[in-house]
């Protein structure tokens, strides 16, 4: 199967210098997300605010981020500083708050990206949904799952999807 992308430029306009996605690991209070938002504002070359909203965790009694409560704090960064705003998604019901917080770009996390049946739900839940989708490699090194991620979302008709590398 291919997958077939749209260029970055087709959704983010013309780019003349690198693209910047900055904030918070994990949103944990308004006045520290906002406070994020003001400084990386400050920059150009940034676009786009992400902050997790829901963070996944090993260990039950860890922090797993702030839930839903973090998503209009998200909103009042697109508002108040021009920002696209991005959060990670790991369930349906997380696509489907974040899409009515206005969410412009859905991360799909290490974690979920390793688990075929959680990116199957995911995607079924984007068909048809016209939004860009951000797919983080797997924790473990495998790249198959990697790129079968990709094609489920593809599938889908996901056709704005960026593959991001974490860990180097």
């Amino acid at each position: 199967m291919s997958i077939e992308f749209s260029p970055l430029s087709e959704w983010m306009g013309p780019l003349k210098k690198p693209l910047v996605i900055a904030g918070p690991c994990s949103a944990e209070t308004p006045d520290q997300v906002l406070e994020v938002a003001k400084n990386v504002s400050q920059f150009e070359e940034v676009k786009i605010f992400r902050a997790g909203i829901w963070k996944p965790r090993t260990r039950p009694g860890s922090f797993e981020g702030i839930g839903s409560v973090g998503l209009p704090w998200l909103e009042e960064v697109k508002k108040e500083y021009n920002l696209k705003i991005s959060t990670e998604v790991a369930t349906p019901d997380h696509i489907e708050l974040a899409l009515k917080h206005n969410v412009d770009i859905l991360w799909i996390g290490a974690r979920t990206s390793a688990n075929p049946f959680s990116v199957q739900a995911l995607a079924d839940v984007l068909k048809g949904v016209d939004i860009p989708v951000f797919v983080k490699n797997p924790i473990n090194a495998d790249l198959s799952l990697w790129i079968g991620a990709l094609e489920r979302f593809s599938k889908a008709g996901v056709r704005k999807m960026g593959a991001v590398h974490r860990g180097f």
